[in-house]
């Protein structure tokens, strides 16, 4: 469907319409709904979702469990202050940023001015990387801050909601028209980071439960409601690097399955060089 709908013309002008804000929200309410709590054992079952990590509850809609929460130690976090964890479940792709604020999607160029909408903060981030994590409809929806520190800066673009399939990357700057909030954190052991949620199509809401002031590594941050959503970090250069076969991963055009809570990043060693 992704296909028909994002490599033509006419499948690109039906995309956007179903982007529309309307849409999703319209999507947003039906998933809310009592009535919706019919479809919750058909998508357990397609999307082969297990649930004995899940905690113990009767949903009341079918967005109460999209966005249930685990039992206690599903995810586990990495504790070594040199390792940068992952804040969700996903797909990963990592990118570097360019000294002119440039990284590369899928063939489609993105600058952090665009992206952010906000020239004094995106050059701060020059040099640095981008990590893109990509949550299908069958991931855990829920997300964490990766280390300690204080929330500097929030902000959210209102925008379209197109999927972040890598149909729709391949064919549309996605990242700089979806509906997107992000934060700028000052973080204990890996400098400043931009942390940023993309919705996607059918996304009800981004919902963000901590949103001034301080957070600890692995203090849950917020949630997405139904659909296909992005989580993006973005760091400072010199903080730290993706792992190895991470980049590897990308530079085949792959994505590499994390886990919330797995390394992804390692602060480089006295004498490194980015």
């Amino acid at each position: 469907m992704y296909e028909i709908l994002y490599r033509s013309k006419l499948g690109r002008c039906i995309a956007s319409i179903l982007a529309r804000p309307g849409i999703s929200r319209a999507a947003g309410l039906i998933m809310d709904s009592a009535v919706s709590r019919v479809m919750i054992k058909p998508f357990i079952k397609t999307n082969q979702i297990d649930m004995r990590e899940a905690a113990p509850k009767a949903y009341t809609s079918f967005n109460d469990f999209f966005t249930r929460c685990l039992i206690d130690g599903a995810r586990p976090f990495e504790k070594d202050k040199n390792i940068l964890p992952s804040p969700c479940d996903g797909l990963l792709s990592v990118y570097p940023v360019t000294q002119k604020g440039i990284f590369t999607v899928k063939g489609t160029p993105y600058t952090l001015e665009t992206l952010l909408e906000d020239k004094a903060l995106s050059e701060a981030f020059e040099g640095g990387w981008a990590l893109i994590f990509r949550l299908t409809p069958s991931h855990y929806h829920r997300y964490a801050f990766p280390d300690n520190g204080r929330i500097v800066k929030m902000k959210r673009i209102q925008g379209v909601f197109h999927t972040v399939r890598p149909e729709a990357l391949e064919s549309l700057p996605v990242f700089k028209t979806n509906t997107r909030e992000y934060m700028c954190l000052e973080t204990e052991n890996f400098g400043r980071m931009i942390y940023m949620e993309v919705g996607a199509t059918m996304v009800g809401r981004i919902q963000n439960d901590v949103t001034y002031g301080n957070f600890s590594r692995g203090q849950e941050k917020g949630r997405f409601e139904f659909g296909g959503s992005t989580v993006i970090l973005i760091t400072e250069k010199g903080t730290c690097a993706p792992l190895d076969e991470m980049i590897k991963a990308s530079d085949a055009g792959k994505e590499y399955p994390v886990k919330m809570g797995q390394s992804v990043c390692q602060r480089p060693k006295y004498g490194d060089n980015q």
